[in-house]
C-alpha cells in the first residue's frame, strides 16, 4: 500500500456524516456533540438488518425489553358516565338474581310436588292392596316356600 492510497473503514463513513450534523450547529459542546455522534451511531447501527437467526425462524422480531414498551392508559370516561355503567351493571346484576331465585323457586316446587305424588301413590296403592286375615297360623307350615316368599307382614289396624 502506497501513501497515495486511502483506505475508508465503514466507521469513517458514518463519522462524516455526523460530523456534517454537527457542523451546522456550532454553538454545541464538545461533549453534547459526542452525546449526539453516539445517539446517531446507535440508530444507525438499529438500522441495519441483522443476519438470518441460527434458527432458522426469520419472520421472528427480536424481543425488546418491557421498558422500551409503550404503554396506552386507554380512554378516560367521565364521572357521569362511569356512573351510569355502574347503575347499568347493578341493574343487570338484580335481574340475574331475579331469574336464578325464580329457576331455583321452580326446581324446589317441583321436587316437592314430585314427594307429594309418590307419597299419595304409596297411599293409594295400600289401600287398594287385597287383605286376607290369617287366624289359624298353623296353615302357614303347610303352605309352598314361594307362596310364603308373597306373603307380607302389615298392620291392619292403621289401615
Amino acid at each position: 500500500m502506497t501513501t497515495e492510497e486511502k483506505v475508508i473503514t465503514a466507521e469513517e463513513i458514518l463519522n462524516e456524516k455526523s460530523d456534517a450534523v454537527e457542523t451546522n450547529i456550532p454553538s454545541i459542546s464538545n461533549r453534547a456533540s459526542t452525546r449526539l455522534r453516539v445517539k446517531k451511531e446507535k440508530s444507525l447501527e438499529q438500522q441495519i438488518p441483522k443476519g438470518k437467526p441460527k434458527s432458522g425462524r426469520i419472520w421472528k422480531e427480536p424481543k425488546k425489553k418491557f421498558s422500551s414498551i409503550v404503554k396506552t392508559r386507554g380512554i378516560r370516561l367521565s364521572f357521569d358516565k362511569k356512573q351510569k355503567r355502574r347503575e347499568n351493571l347493578k341493574h343487570v346484576k338484580e335481574i340475574s338474581r331475579a331469574i336464578k331465585a325464580e329457576k331455583r323457586s321452580q326446581k324446589e316446587a317441583k321436587k316437592e310436588r314430585r314427594r307429594a305424588n309418590l307419597k299419595r301413590a304409596i297411599e293409594n296403592q295400600k289401600k287398594s292392596e287385597i287383605v286376607q286375615v290369617i287366624t289359624n297360623t298353623t296353615k302357614l307350615k303347610k303352605i309352598k316356600k314361594k307362596h310364603l316368599r308373597m306373603i307380607e307382614k302389615r298392620d291392619t289396624l292403621n289401615l
